[in-house]
């Protein structure tokens, strides 16, 4: 769709619109926030206001670059921000380097016995890099092994300023002080993650933990035994937990607090939901779409998306107030707002700012929707169409930033036409989702963090 016909298709849209839905506001969380707590930051958004981010950046010739340091190990998960510190986790190999195979294919055969391990926690200066500290959190091989484009920290840390809180899947959930002093860590036995249809595919656990106001939530889809529950943060202990009847999943669950509901939404392909924070109670319950659900929920305004792909790549928006059993047309379930059947992420998590949401497919092929009714304002591809796309787009200061596997970092700007700001090279893979503080942009590569600022 041209641009002058989807500004029209959208304000058609929007007169169809209730008011209510018009006047929502997306953004989620303080605008100039300047921690990045968890996944994609406060409540899962990948937003971060308030401060200017450069359009491009060259680690080269070391414009617009703050600082590069060395990181060991294999690891997809992001990095976090907390005042002046970072904190990371790894995965260490002891005998030689970790293989990473990246690009678009779709072989489900794990990587063959790889030996013993280090998992780690880092943390980190947020001036200059530093290590403050370094925790070994397991030490031995681990039970499952990972997929060849995956990792053995792939679960992205959680923090509230005192708690530090890394999951490892069958190797244990540690909670660490500031300071790296471990606080308490919790065994929740073997926890296998990988293709329900071929079950020796295992994968790696990497659905990330969630903290709000004291309390540690996480999703845990595997083969057998899936659930999700609530811990308290300052000792481990289960407040509730609920059985999931999923097939593993990897995304983290999303937090949604609004007048007369305080909810956990969950992703999920034979059951997506939402669960009451306090009691774990289910509030409503969808099935259906991929079948290997990856990317987190997301909230804007009054409604929740959850997108995923591999049996069909829908985009779903469903009332954050819906009840009961949704049905997946929305003709059947007024608490679906709208859907779109195609367009959904395989890996990336969506963003929704302002009146559009973006989904950027793992072939890089960029939609930016209107996202109160969903009608397409554009598509348009990044890079030459044979990148594999993984990393979770973020937004900061009118912009939209999404990493291709190579470690290329596409620039673009927010609004109805599409527009590439810039093109910047990070020098080796990326698979993790960046953190965005202050204006910086902190992208974690194959061997590497890099803060990335405007000058």
């Amino acid at each position: 769709m041209n641009p002058i016909s989807a500004r029209i298709a959208l304000v058609l849209s929007l007169l169809a619109v209730p008011l209510a839905a018009q006047d929502a506001k997306p953004v989620r969380g303080p605008a100039r926030d300047t921690n990045w707590p968890q996944f994609r930051g406060a409540y899962a958004s990948g937003i971060a206001n308030g401060f200017p981010t450069p359009l491009d950046f060259d680690v080269a010739s070391g414009k617009n670059i703050q600082w590069r340091v060395a990181v060991p190990g294999l690891a997809h998960s992001s990095p976090i921000v907390w005042g002046e510190r970072i904190y990371l986790t790894t995965a260490v190999r002891k005998a030689g380097e970790s293989a990473l195979q990246v690009g678009l294919y779709g072989d489900v055969a794990p990587v063959p016995d790889e030996g013993e391990h280090l998992f780690q926690v880092l943390c980190l200066d947020r001036k200059d890099g530093k290590v403050l500290w370094t925790q070994t959190a397991f030490d031995g091989t681990p039970r499952f092994p990972r997929h060849t484009k995956g990792s053995f920290a792939a679960s992205t840390p959680a923090t509230d300023g005192e708690h530090v809180v890394a999951m490892f899947g069958t190797e244990g959930l540690f909670c660490y002080a500031p300071d790296g002093k471990l606080l308490w860590k919790k065994d929740f036995g073997e926890l296998d993650a990988g293709w329900y249809v071929q079950t020796d595919a295992s994968w790696g656990f990497s659905a990330s933990p969630v903290i709000h106001e004291g309390v540690l939530y996480l999703q845990v889809d595997v083969q057998k035994g899936s659930f999700v529950a609530a811990l308290k943060l300052n000792d481990g202990s289960e407040i509730w937990r609920v059985p999931r009847e999923d097939v593993p999943t990897f995304g983290a669950p999303t937090v949604d607090v609004r007048e007369k509901r305080r909810q956990l939404v969950c992703n999920g392909f034979k059951h997506m939901g939402g669960y009451d924070l306090a009691t774990g109670k289910e509030l409503w319950k969808l099935e259906g779409g991929g079948d290997i659900p990856v990317p987190t929920p997301i909230v804007g305004g009054d409604l929740i998306y959850i997108t995923n792909s591999h049996r069909g790549s829908p985009v779903f928006a469903i009332d954050a107030m819906a009840e009961g059993t949704l049905k997946l047309d929305p003709k059947e379930s007024p608490h679906m707002r709208w859907s779109d059947p195609r367009r959904g992420n395989y890996m990336q998590t969506p963003i929704v700012t302002g009146e559009f949401l973006y989904c950027c497919r793992d072939n890089g092929v960029l939609a930016c929707l209107d996202a109160a009714g969903g009608e397409v304002v554009y598509e348009e591809r990044l890079g030459s169409g044979i990148s594999g796309f993984t990393s979770s787009g973020v937004a900061a200061d009118g912009k939209l930033y999404f990493a291709s596997e190579e470690g290329v970092v596409y620039c673009v700007a927010e609004g109805f036409e599409f527009k590439q700001l810039g093109k910047s090279e990070l020098g080796e893979e990326c698979m993790a989702s960046p953190a965005v503080s202050r204006g910086v942009l902190y992208y974690r590569t194959r061997g590497h963090l890099t803060a990335i600022a405007a000058r």
